[in-house]
């Protein structure tokens, strides 16, 4: 269970993306049919032990675990990693002396530094996880600041990296522009440009948070690794929903008693 063999075949993997610090969620998420599910430690309301136990919630399915974590630290890469995550975003790269950090920390040497105390995906993959973790992990940093964007072709030909991962809301401020997919402003799709071709030149996949209404886009440019719901999106706009056709229910028959 990997993502990476599916990008090297050229096919587009859809996921979900859990701000919502709760195993139920992350299993729903994940039965539903996602390719990935992505457990969110930077803005979500997870602490490590209950990401942990998304992860395994994430397990009951097919989908594969992601988990952004909240910075580029090797003490919390490791613990998802050892939780079973197969996969790590990790934001706010600004180099590739950054990425290979990041490459170190996921991967087990010889290719990384990764310590080896694999407790909870031990259980889960058994004795043979050592042997096939580097093959199986996909390393995933974020270019969304001005300074990754001007050295994205560096971060990209890392070795070690799998997919560049767009932050459109972070690099939408970094280019002075308002938080947000600024798809038809020149300065946002020029920089969606590069992130694009340097990943093909290097031979990685690109990634990004994505919506339902921009994921078709996204897909046409070339992504690989889409976004297409959000936990607390999804309850909210549900709720609200809802509760707009009950009440508009309501008054529709006020109006004809």
């Amino acid at each position: 269970m990997s993502l990476k063999p599916r990008w090297a075949a050229g096919e587009v993997t859809l996921g979900a993306w859990c701000m919502v610090p709760s195993p139920l969620i992350a299993e729903a998420l994940g039965k539903a049919g996602f390719d990935w599910v992505l457990i969110d430690m930077q803005h979500g309301g997870m602490d490590y032990e209950t990401a942990l136990s998304m992860i395994r919630a994430v397990d009951l399915s097919k989908a594969v675990p992601i988990v952004r974590v909240p910075w580029n630290d090797p003490g919390i890469i490791g613990r998802v990693l050892d939780a079973g995550a197969l996969g790590v975003v990790i934001p706010m790269i600004q180099s590739a002396a950054d990425a290979r950090r990041a490459v170190e920390a996921c991967l087990y040497p010889p290719a990384g530094s990764r310590s080896f105390g694999p407790v909870r995906v031990g259980l889960r993959d058994g004795p043979g996880y050592f042997a096939t973790a580097n093959d199986r992990v996909a390393v995933i940093p974020m270019i969304e600041t001005a300074q990754a964007l001007a050295e994205v072709e560096q971060i990209a030909a890392t070795p070690g990296v799998d997919a560049l991962f767009v932050g459109p809301f972070d690099l939408s401020i970094a280019l002075g522009l308002t938080p947000g997919d600024n798809d038809g402003t020149p300065v946002f799709d020029e920089a969606i440009a590069a992130i694009s071709a340097a990943a093909r030149r290097a031979g990685v996949a690109t990634a990004v948070l994505s919506n339902a209404r921009v994921a078709p886009l996204r897909i046409r440019q070339g992504f690989q690794m889409v976004s297409v719901a959000t936990d607390i999106n999804i309850l909210s706009v549900a709720a609200r929903a809802d509760l707009d056709a009950v009440r508009a229910a309501a008054t529709a028959g006020e109006s004809h008693a």
